[in-house]
């Protein structure tokens, strides 16, 4: 006799669960508490609790002040805007992935627009979203002096705004304390010097970002004070200021520009407001020979400055992460808290991390920076 067949359910049992709950609360038409649920339903208290906070970042539930748990109507999906700095860039390429990734997880849908770097962009972008009517804005644009009119046009379209490492006027801040990675980019420069070269130094140059505004600017007044604990003796005429406008190219010519007038064989230390200036000045001192004589540190940590730093005789010692892929669940997260109407600071820092050749080969670089920040994130 053939032996019957066995239907094959293909269940997912966490689903399953979660949907238990959901009928339940259905059912009793009144809130009920964590116990409550955990004692209907007979799902372990870990999943229950697991479960009830999805449904509650999700929209589906809502937690009164005595931590009741009520249905609520289905919500509708939530429409974030998210302009991105450049999209040619490394660290906005992987802020850009680390929103993307947040939003899909936690069911908010991204309309994305490119600012390319270009104030005018940045302004036809904010105008776009108000056309499609986003209940939200994530704001990643440089340049300080149109900050107030991209944030006036949210403002009469009643959207709310999150700027993103540049603030905006009524607008929530999020990014990184950018005097305090300045100082730490400063400290890992004076050390550098006290080791390798017994604290002499001739010169100190800051490659700033003055588009982005005096917020920015700090990375290097923070870069300068931090030398200056360390290294007191050095005279004022020893700092300088150059412009690169925190990209590549500008940064190389400008400091080609000004080793023109620089005695060769000066120690030379070098904060610089970005990765990417920091690549544009080491290309401008390999292409003169000084390399020897220099030490940089950068502010992002991409790929191509790692890389740089792993070689171990690079004159880019280090940089300061700014946990880029912390960035997304974060952003997320403060911009549904928002919406909701829960009360968030004005002022949202990033957690930032000192990375050099010795803390990547010792494995305590960018991969321990990555775990931290996934811990803080929901």
């Amino acid at each position: 006799m053939a032996k019957a067949k066995i239907k094959r359910l293909y269940l997912i049992p966490i689903l399953s669960k979660a949907l238990d709950v959901i009928e339940l609360l259905e059912r009793d038409h009144a809130p009920l508490t964590l116990e409550d649920v955990y004692q209907k339903t007979n799902i372990s208290k870990t999943s229950v609790y697991r479960i009830l906070k999805t449904l509650v970042h999700r929209g589906y539930l809502a937690q009164t002040q005595s931590g009741q748990y009520r249905l609520v109507s289905r919500p509708r999906r939530l429409h974030f805007g998210f302009a991105v700095q450049s999209a040619e860039m490394p660290f906005s390429q992987a802020v850009g992935q680390s929103v993307a990734a947040a939003a899909a997880a936690s069911g908010v849908e991204l309309i994305t627009l490119d600012n390319r770097y270009d104030p005018d962009v940045a302004v036809r972008n904010a105008e776009e979203f108000v056309a499609k009517r986003v209940d939200l804005v994530l704001e990643f644009q440089v340049e300080e002096a149109v900050a107030p009119r991209v944030a006036h046009i949210f403002k009469k379209a009643d959207i709310p705004l999150i700027a993103i490492d540049v603030p905006h006027p009524n607008a929530t801040y999020f990014g990184v304390d950018n005097f305090e990675v300045g100082h730490e980019a400063g400290s890992l420069l004076a050390q550098y010097a006290q080791r390798k070269w017994k604290g002499k130094v001739e010169r100190v140059v800051g490659v700033g970002f003055s588009e982005a505004g005096s917020f920015v600017q700090s990375r290097i007044a923070g870069a300068f004070d931090g030398i200056r604990e360390r290294l007191p003796d050095l005279a004022a005429d020893r700092f300088h200021q150059i412009e690169g406008r925190g990209m590549r190219e500008p940064s190389r010519r400008a400091m080609a520009d000004f080793l023109r007038a620089a005695r060769h064989g000066e120690h030379t230390l070098v904060a610089a407001a970005t990765d990417s200036s920091a690549l544009g000045v080491l290309d401008a001192i390999r292409e003169a020979g000084h390399e020897p004589n220099f030490a940089i540190v950068g502010q992002d940590c991409i790929p191509e400055v790692l890389e740089e730093m792993r070689k171990g005789s690079s004159a880019l010692i280090g940089s300061i992460s700014h946990e880029a892929e912390s960035y997304g669940p974060r952003l997320i997260q403060l911009g549904i808290a928002l919406l909701r109407g829960y009360s968030v600071p004005p002022y949202n820092y990033v957690h930032h991390r000192a990375v050099t050749a010795e803390t990547l080969a010792s494995g305590q670089g960018v991969a321990a920076s990555r775990a931290a920040s996934s811990s803080d994130s929901l």
